[in-house]
């Protein structure tokens, strides 16, 4: 774990500007909300409004972050209000909860804009517990959300947007299909019953800190698609959440709400949360636990016994959500690896035909976009078959299966990503040959989304000319790939 985080690559250093970019612009709200006057609880809640601003906007334009950004108050304000004028009235305040859980995960459907509104409602209303806001107190939390989303947006999109000279990644769109065949029902469906029992069962564990059950449970629900993934998520929150509050006894006990103490060590919290979220969720976990310990610690209440509340109601969160993937209209895990699988061979062969196209002279094509689109695609590969390959799968046989499928796939990638640049030089030229390796790519390509078996010429004479080099290179992986997708285990892939 340590050196996946410590040695994972950073392009272009994004993560670290992701990283130092939040800091920044959460400073700014908070010192915002502390020269407008506001009281603590205005400040926590327009420094979570800005940390959410910051890290869950990941639409495909800098134009569409911007106009993500702006409608977030409009989702949140209402459910702040909601949140807090059913303080006192528990039974319609958990049902009203859980429908914005609901539709919180349901509208993942929409693509990044559905996800930032959703997670922004949620948290809303989960601030609102975490600081028992009242009627009286939404002016200031009013204020203080609008100041720190802007405060955000001027750090993001004036300060400091290094995403107008980068190209932006586009997320892959979830698995489609209607009604319950689609991913994002069956979720909503799947988050909404794990919520309620967290909430019941946070209840009986704690009558005043039962909402981080709720928490655990929703934030296992994101980025996630089937049942494994769930299951493997929630190992790591919880793992991260012990490594967590083992820190908060040794670093947030002893500040005891220091402010400065207290501010220094937030901020090393918030960088730690946005460097390590694409890389560890563990580790992003142990950051998130050391920061609501230091917070609490600024409202006075921090001591072990909450910490050991905390880890408690995060296994009643996690046992929720694990609930609720199993018996609820669970998604198998294969079946989105097979989805994601067969998108990303799909996107391989795009891949090769706009690159022989681009060889052959044609003045509109450009594999560089449909690169980048396999580069996001895998990555879900990856997310898919984490269950699979985990150090406690006890099933060596269908790890080892996966394990190879991943290589093989990247094999595919770094074939793809050479000829690419070969394409990229201006002096590479059309080999008719090219045109004849394409077509056993496309064939291949079918034949292991449908099926059939694979007839390649993959042990041909070797070649010295750098794009049949990897045209033949993806032509051996694909035919190595038949292999572990088809084997007899229940599945075609692992067996899940």
């Amino acid at each position: 774990m340590l050196k996946r985080v410590f040695t994972a690559p950073d392009p272009g250093r994004t993560r670290l500007r992701f990283a130092t970019r939040a800091v920044l612009g959460i400073a700014l709200a908070v010192a915002l909300s502390g020269l407008a006057g506001h009281s603590l609880t205005g400040a926590v809640t327009g420094g979570l409004a800005a940390l959410l601003a910051l890290f869950t906007v990941t639409d495909a334009t800098v134009r569409g972050q911007a106009v993500t950004t702006a409608l977030l108050p409009a989702i949140g304000l209402p459910v702040l209000t909601a949140a807090a004028v059913l303080h006192d009235h528990p039974v319609a305040r958990d049902l009203t909860f859980l429908a914005v859980v609901g539709a919180g995960v349901y509208a993942r459907r929409w693509g990044p804009r559905g996800h930032s509104l959703g997670v922004f409602a949620f948290m809303n209303f989960f601030v609102a517990q975490f600081l028992h806001a009242t009627t009286g107190q939404l002016p200031e939390l009013y204020a203080a959300v609008l100041l720190s989303v802007l405060a955000a947006a001027a750090v993001r999109f004036g300060l400091w947007c290094y995403e107008r000279r980068l190209p932006l990644p586009v997320p892959p769109a979830p698995p489609g299909g209607t009604g319950l065949a689609r991913v994002t029902t069956r979720q909503a469906v799947q988050a909404t019953a794990g919520a309620g029992f967290a909430l019941i069962v946070g209840q009986l564990v704690s009558g005043q800190r039962w909402y981080w059950a709720v928490g655990a449970t929703w934030w296992i629900f994101v980025n996630t698609t089937s049942r494994g993934e769930t299951l493997v998520r929630g190992f790591r929150r919880l793992l991260g959440t012990v490594i967590g509050i083992g820190l908060g006894l040794l670093i947030a006990v002893p500040v005891h709400g220091d402010p400065v103490g207290t501010a220094l060590l937030a901020a090393v919290c918030v960088f730690g949360i946005f460097y390590t979220a694409a890389v560890s969720y563990t580790w992003m976990m142990l950051w998130v636990t050391l920061l609501a310990g230091l917070l609490y610690g600024l409202l006075g209440v921090l001591g072990p016994g909450l910490l050991a509340l905390r880890l408690a109601e995060t296994v009643v969160g996690a046992l929720g959500a694990v609930l609720a993937v199993i018996l609820v209209l669970p998604v198998t895990t294969h079946s989105v690896t097979d989805a994601w699988i067969r998108r990303a061979l799909g996107c391989v062969h795009a891949c090769a035909t706009e690159t022989a196209r681009r060889l052959a002279g044609a003045p509109d094509a450009d594999p560089a976009p449909r690169v980048a689109e396999l580069e996001q695609l895998l990555a879900r590969v990856r997310l898919s078959v984490a269950p699979l390959v985990h150090p406690l799968n006890p099933v060596l046989g269908r790890k080892r299966r996966a394990r190879h499928v991943l290589d093989l796939l990247d094999d595919c990638a770094r074939e793809i990503r050479g000829l690419v640049a070969v394409a990229a030089d201006p002096e590479a030229s059309h080999d008719a040959r090219l045109a004849a390796a394409c077509a056993r790519v496309e064939t291949a390509v079918e034949a292991l989304t449908e099926g059939r078996d694979i007839a390649l010429d993959a042990d041909g004479p070797a070649v010295s000319e750098p794009a049949l080099a990897h045209l033949h290179g993806l032509e051996r992986a694909l035919a190595e790939l038949a292999r572990p997708l088809r084997a007899p285990s229940g599945s075609p892939l692992v067996g899940a």
